[in-house]
């Protein structure tokens, strides 16, 4: 399966949206919620706490 681009979360089969960028990079999108956070906001997925990005930075934090 694939993954959340944004948040890290497994997209189900038939679910979800693929967006290409104009230099051909692939992103895939579980809601759009992450899409719009994503392309039209621009946010980082490591400064929102409900990624799982935002999760591995606090771990490797947490361990040094």
């Amino acid at each position: 399966m694939v993954q959340c681009t944004f948040c890290g979360k497994e997209i189900k089969k038939g679910t979800g949206k693929m967006f290409v960028k104009k230099t051909g990079k692939v992103m895939y999108f579980c809601t759009s919620k992450c899409e719009k956070n994503s392309t039209n906001l621009g946010r980082k997925a490591a400064k929102l706490k409900w990624t799982e990005e935002f999760r591995k930075h606090v771990k490797s934090k947490k361990k040094k």
